[in-house]
C-alpha cells in the first residue's frame, strides 16, 4: 500500500488530499472546503464525502480523518469550536457506516504530531517533543522518543485566569488585530508556562500561520527551541493518512 487519503477537519476549514505514505508528499491537489456553520455531524460528513469524491477515491485506499477533539476508542469526547453534538459521539462507527469502509478518527494535533515524528521536524529527536498547532484554537501533541502520547489539550490550560487558546491562538491575533510583536508576548507566556510544566527538548509549531514563522519565532522568548512543522498546515492531512494504515485502540 503506497497511498492513503487524509482529511483534516478544522474549526474554519476541512482539507483533504492523497498522501504518499513513504514520504508524506501530497499526490493530489489539496481540496479545502469551509467548515459548515455549527459543524454538526451530518454537515461535516457531507463535506468529507465531497472531498473523498473530489479526490476520486475508488475504495482501495485507507481514509484517515482528524478532528479537533479528544478521541478515545473511536468516540469524540470533547467539542472545541464545533457542535456539542460531537460530545461522546461514536465517530468511527458513524463515518465507517456512511463512507462504506473502515475509518479511524484521531485528534487533529495528534495526527500532525505523528506526521512530524514519522517524517518531519520531530523525526529522530530524543526526549519529549511538543507539537502545537496555532489556528482556531491551540492543539497539542506529545511525542516521547518519537512515540505519540495522545489527547493532550494544552490549549485548555488556564493561564492568568483565561484559557490559553482564547488569548494565544492565531484566531485571537486575527480577531483582536494584534501585531506579531503583541501576539509574541502572549505566545511567550504560553510557551514558558508549558516549559515549566514539561521541560521539552523541542517545540514544533504547526497550523497555517507556521508558514510565517519568521515573523514571530524570533520574538518568542522561550528557552526551548521552536521550529516550524516540516509539513506546515498539511501535517494533519499527512498524519491522518499515515494513522489510517495502523490499528486503532
Amino acid at each position: 500500500m503506497s497511498s492513503a487519503l487524509g482529511i483534516d477537519v478544522g474549526g474554519t476549514g476541512i482539507k483533504g488530499a492523497r498522501v504518499d505514505l513513504a514520504t508524506g508528499e501530497l499526490l493530489s491537489d489539496r481540496v479545502k472546503i469551509a467548515t459548515p456553520e455549527g459543524a454538526h455531524p451530518p454537515d461535516v460528513l457531507d463535506v468529507v464525502q465531497n472531498i473523498v469524491s473530489t479526490l476520486e477515491h475508488t475504495g482501495n485506499e485507507p481514509i484517515g480523518v482528524c478532528f479537533p477533539a479528544v478521541v478515545t476508542h473511536g468516540r469524540t469526547r470533547s467539542a472545541s469550536n464545533v457542535s456539542q453534538e460531537w460530545l461522546d459521539f461514536p465517530a468511527d462507527d458513524y463515518l465507517t457506516e456512511e463512507l462504506g469502509q473502515t475509518i479511524r478518527m484521531v485528534n487533529d494535533a495528534d495526527a500532525a504530531g505523528f506526521a512530524e515524528a514519522t517524517l518531519g521536524a520531530a523525526h529522530g529527536v530524543d526526549g519529549l517533543v511538543i507539537l502545537t498547532t496555532l489556528g482556531t484554537g491551540i492543539g497539542s501533541a506529545f511525542l516521547m522518543d518519537g512515540v505519540l502520547v495522545p489527547n493532550s489539550e494544552l490549549g485548555l490550560l488556564e493561564i492568568d485566569g483565561e484559557l490559553a487558546e482564547k488569548r494565544a491562538a492565531n484566531s485571537a491575533r486575527e480577531r483582536e488585530g494584534l501585531s506579531f510583536e503583541e501576539w509574541a508576548t502572549r505566545l511567550t507566556r504560553f510557551y514558558t508556562h508549558v516549559e515549566t510544566l514539561f521541560s521539552p527538548e523541542l517545540f514544533v509549531v504547526g497550523g497555517g500561520v507556521s508558514s510565517s514563522h519568521d515573523k514571530f519565532f524570533p520574538l518568542v522568548q522561550a528557552r526551548t527551541p521552536l521550529v516550524p512543522a516540516r509539513f506546515l498546515n498539511n501535517s494533519g492531512i499527512i498524519g491522518s493518512a499515515l494513522l489510517a494504515t495502523r490499528p486503532g485502540d
